[in-house]
């Protein structure tokens, strides 16, 4: 994931996972100066008129600082905040811009943002993110939405019916992250973050219907606009004596690699009259069984087991 340029670019990749809202109004600047004379301003940190942050954090602190001034001074801090051209003011500990604060940043055209998060942890995110150096990246074909709260990938062979598996699952009530391509970030050692290209967000390609918006035809609510992955679902057509070859106790469950990071993967089979959507459902389930240590294949084994011991007991 290369690293923001502007606030649209945070919000888009930082926006879910720091709770910001943003009406999406003010001008579109850089975050990190480029400028080849004097120093770069930092950023981002607390609100700060010394040496300005293009992200300028307010707090509890710095509104208590506002709050104590003189009504000269309060404006003339506000006209010099403003003056800075930051890239973005955020709010934090759900504090809301209000009053002359919101009036300057309308006529100015400051991208005004906030979250419930507190100061420090938007802060340090923040700086962490922009020191990282840039993520490895890649893209991957096929599906990817939050199911039951998991980033969930649904892969297979073209016209296997990806796309409308994820329409049956997004009126299930889940989200859609991207279709068709997904382009996967390695943020560590164990983390995958997916997101969608920004020419094809918020639109699935459902044959036979052609491109819809999913946005404007379910609502905010059911787009994601980048989530970790946690669970691969690989779509199968298989022929009869494939499969009477699978498991019938363990299933299908392998595990594929993806930027030298291990995702488990399950094996669906497709086929006529299955609800592939409860199926997928039902695979999310039965991953997040087995994190907490639970498997139905080793507790149906052990069952079984013990019915033969007290046969065979004289």
């Amino acid at each position: 994931m290369t690293p923001a340029a502007t606030i649209r670019d945070l919000y888009s990749q930082l926006g879910t996972e720091l709770g910001l809202k943003w009406d999406g109004i003010g001008e579109i600047r850089p975050i990190i100066s480029h400028r080849p004379e004097g120093p770069k301003e930092p950023p981002v940190g607390p609100f700060n008129m010394i040496r300005p942050n293009r992200i300028q954090i307010i707090g509890p602190p710095e509104q208590q600082h506002l709050k104590s001034l003189e009504q000269t001074e309060f404006r003339d801090c506000l006209r010099r905040l403003f003056d800075t051209r930051p890239a973005a003011i955020i709010f934090t500990d759900n504090l809301q811009p209000q009053g002359e604060c919101a009036d300057l940043a309308a006529s100015t055209q400051t991208p005004l943002l906030h979250t419930h998060l507190p100061d420090y942890r938007v802060i340090n995110y923040l700086l962490g993110y922009f020191s990282q150096p840039q993520h490895e990246s890649t893209t991957v074909h096929g599906v990817f939405l939050e199911v039951l709260g998991k980033g969930v990938l649904i892969t297979g062979e073209p016209a296997v019916g990806k796309s409308e598996l994820a329409l049956a699952l997004i009126c299930r009530g889940h989200r859609l992250v991207a279709d068709d391509v997904v382009e996967f970030s390695r943020l560590d050692s164990n983390t995958l973050s997916g997101h969608c290209p920004s020419l094809l967000q918020d639109f699935l390609e459902v044959r036979g219907l052609g491109m819809i918006n999913v946005r404007a035809m379910f609502g905010n609510s059911a787009i994601k606009p980048s989530k970790f992955l946690h669970l691969i679902i690989d779509l199968q057509a298989l022929t009869t004596e494939a499969l009477t070859r699978i498991d019938r106790l363990h299933g299908n469950h392998t595990s594929r690699t993806i930027l030298d990071i291990e995702i488990p993967q399950t094996a669906l089979p497709i086929a006529p009259g299955r609800n592939m959507a409860i199926q997928v459902e039902t695979a999310v389930r039965q991953h997040l069984l087995k994190l907490d240590g639970y498997d139905a294949a080793e507790e149906f084994a052990r069952r079984q087991q013990d019915k033969i011991d007290q046969q065979t007991e004289p």
